[in-house]
């Protein structure tokens, strides 16, 4: 349970047994009530005095003010989707006996995908594999597919490596009882002599995959097995990452592999579906649902978890913490899908970048747990399989009971496999609309959790204190706004169809639901009054023009009111969720600069894609850092670097807002006052104070990762034409 106590709490006992969670409403939820109320008031009063205004002063200031609060009330009006209802959980593994054998619970596949081998490190997909291939779970009822979109042979070999050095590693895990199950991760918190021999493994086996990564190719002498050599006979030189015919490769088969001691292995496959240049491909969502067909042709288990390639278990008993839900005969039928957040580690002490994003995955998840469900977040997901297929499948070669008593190496297993993982399967059928994950957004987990919910389906967010799983978040300024900029576009593409929240989730859901599904959907909308506000006032200040209220003005304190409350609120939740100061600072820095950088970018990519004149792909975030970035990062120091149009709007804001403020202080020497100027002044000054990274680096810094003077120079002519 959370900190804060509970003000609710249900039980989930049945028929006399002992309960397997329990739920309760946060203690702060009766003051975020009254509070919503009062600030709701507040903000209509301020948009009434503006439409009283427009009507005696109809000028573009007028009109752009009025703009951005009204986006600013729109999106505080979602965000109470979050603050009515928050809910925390506790489930009680021990009690789980009392339901359920270990022979009686559910099969459970895993879905690994990974996209690029030189950015998303196939050892480092391979350490995920390995940590839920050594859950403490049935191994009988345990199988993990990998998904390579990037049809890369070198992370096949990483994983014919990984299965071979997994025969040692999971009965050590076993027999010494470890809850680190991530061997880089391990060894890195284990320097104890006792670990050299499993240790020295290893490290042999992580050298060859990254000796073989860096050459870029595989020689023979990596390969001496005559099957593993003619597994790579299918890269012919007509072979490319985006045309290639579907290469599925079983490593290791329950029943079949046996480990060092003796015992069965899980099964582990090796997939790479499909891709034509003349056939749509979907991205991760495509990936996914050929990962869903794959497996129900070979294993077809009822839960299914998805990982993104670098997040790895921290916790070999997750899966029975889910088990607590699904087995629990009191739960809603309709419960589709339990989501754990993402933690990150790796992260500096100040999380510069507000790479932990701790408002979406520590507050909000648990806001909309007290409603129909949190959202998919893109890993960290245990689903019903039943939810993807909707009943029957649509087709009679999908069927469990046919395939699934069969060896997962036999010829007709892995023809119906390779038949669809092939890119024309889908044709005519309801896949990416009524099946598997949905298509029509980049943000796939979002929309396809959306529509989940306005079918019937509910979810739950399972928080522990030990993190379920571990990950790697973006560690340089430009890879952090580009991912942004990639999810903005996914965003309103979701605003823009059919599909609305605001109208169809409301419907379909409930107001609150489709309220929080609209705050994520509208996110590229902060653009609006982020952008007004860190322009406007500072260049009417330097035109000598005041557009607030006096100080003297009741209005004023309206103003301050708000402000101060938005921003106490934000303060107190992110504290209350175990954040510091500092972060919190950073947190909302990094939410101006995505708000000035990464949104407005992702309006654009979106209409030029509307247009067809651009299509923003998939573009895979890098996982690679090197050693300087590493070290700069790790002082707390921001990464520039490179000359990227990401930082043209972050870098005039930063010259217009210290322009206007030294302007300000010398009308306050010329008037003697500020009463008339005193909020922009202070907008000026706090927009200084967020921009000093900008500042150091743009004047103060040597090092590689300082602010490129193309990028300096191009955002003073900006602001000289601005001004």
């Amino acid at each position: 349970m959370g900190g804060e106590g509970a003000t609710e709490r249900k039980s989930t006992a049945s028929h006399g047994l002992p309960l397997l969670h329990t739920r309760a409403l946060m203690r702060r939820t009766p003051a975020n009530r009254v509070f919503a109320v009062v600030y709701l008031c507040v903000i209509l009063a301020l948009l009434y005095h503006h439409f009283i205004a427009l009507l005696h002063s109809t000028s573009i200031i007028s009109l752009l003010i009025l703009l951005a609060d009204a986006v600013l009330a729109f999106m505080w009006v979602t965000a109470l989707a979050f603050r009515m209802c928050p809910t925390e959980r506790q489930v009680f593994i021990e009690h789980l006996e009392h339901y359920a054998k270990e022979s009686e619970y559910p099969a459970l596949d895993v879905f690994i995908c990974t996209a690029d081998p030189y950015k998303e490190p196939p050892i480092d997909v391979v350490n995920t594999a390995l940590s839920v291939m050594a859950y403490d779970y049935p191994i009988e009822k345990l199988s993990v597919y990998v998904s390579d979109d990037g049809g890369s042979q070198l992370t096949l070999f990483a994983f014919m490596e990984a299965a071979s050095f997994a025969t040692h590693w999971l009965p050590y895990c076993k027999i010494n009882k470890m809850v680190e199950r991530c061997p880089e991760a391990y060894f890195a918190s284990n320097p104890s002599p006792e670990t050299d021999q499993i240790k020295s493994m290893y490290e042999r086996m992580r050298d060859r995959v990254e000796n073989v990564v860096k050459r870029g190719s595989i020689s023979h002498d990596y390969i001496p097995d005559q099957r593993e050599i003619e597994a790579f006979s299918r890269w012919t030189d007509e072979f490319t990452p985006q045309n290639h015919p579907p290469v599925i490769q079983v490593l290791l088969e329950r029943g079949k592999d046996k480990d060092i001691t003796g015992h069965d292995m899980p099964n582990l496959v090796y997939i790479s579906r499909e891709k034509r240049m003349d056939s749509p491909h979907h991205f991760k969502a495509g990936a996914l649902n050929v990962l869903l067909r794959v497996s129900a042709t070979m294993t077809n288990a009822p839960v299914i978890l998805t990982l993104d390639s670098d997040m790895y278990s921290n916790d070999p008993q997750t899966p029975l913490r889910v088990l607590c839900y699904l087995l629990d005969p009191s739960m809603d039928p309709k419960l589709g899908y339990v989501q754990f957040p993402q933690i990150f580690h790796g992260i500096n002490k100040s999380d510069i970048y507000g790479g932990e994003l701790r408002h979406v995955y520590q507050v909000q998840l648990s806001g909309m747990d007290g409603l129909a469900g949190p959202q998919l977040i893109g890993s960290g997901g245990f689903f019903r399989r039943k939810i993807f297929f909707g009943g029957p499948s649509e087709t009679p070669e999908m069927n469990q009971d046919r395939l699934t008593s069969k060896s997962i190496r036999s010829k007709e297993v892995l023809a119906m496999a390779h038949h669809v993982a092939g890119c024309n399967f889908e044709n005519q059928t309801k896949w990416g609309t009524k099946m598997g994950f949905r298509y029509g957004s980049l943000v796939e987990d979002l929309y396809t959790s959306y529509q989940l919910q306005c079918e019937g389906w509910k979810s739950i967010n399972c928080k522990p204190k030990m993190p379920a799983f571990l990950g790697n978040s973006p560690l340089n300024l430009h890879g952090l706004l580009n991912q942004t900029t990639r999810w903005s576009v996914g965003l309103l593409e979701i605003v823009f169809c059919k599909h609305n929240p605001i109208i169809y989730g409301v419907q379909s859901i409930n107001l609150l639901s489709g309220l929080g599904f609209a705050y994520y959907a509208f996110w590229p909308f902060w653009s609006v009054p982020l952008t007004t506000y860190a322009f406007l006032p500072q260049l009417a200040l330097l035109n000598s023009t005041s557009i607030f209220p006096k100080v003297s003005d009741p209005w004023f304190f309206v103003y301050v009111f708000l402000f101060l409350g938005a921003y106490g609120q934000d303060y107190l939740e992110f504290i209350l969720s175990g954040g510091t100061t500092l972060r919190w600072w950073n947190n909302q820095r990094m939410w101006m600069m995505r708000g000035l950088s990464s949104f407005p970018f992702g309006w654009i990519e979106y209409f030029l894609k509307s247009m067809g004149i651009s299509t923003f792909g998939f573009n895979v975030t890098s996982k690679v850092v090197q050693e300087e970035q590493s070290k700069r990062y790790k002082e707390g120091i921001f990464e520039f670097g490179i000359a990227s149009p990401l930082f043209l709007p972050l870098t005039t804001a930063a010259i217009i807002n210290l322009a206007s403020f030294l302007k300000g202080i010398a009308l306050v020497f010329k008037q003697g006052g500020l009463e008339d100027l005193l909020l922009q002044m202070l907008l000026a000054g706090f927009g200084i104070v967020n921009c000093w990274p900008i500042y150091e680096a743009m004047v103060l810094r040597t090092d590689e990762g300082k602010l490129p003077v193309k990028i300096t120079l191009i955002s003073i002519v900006l602001a000289w034409a601005l001004c």
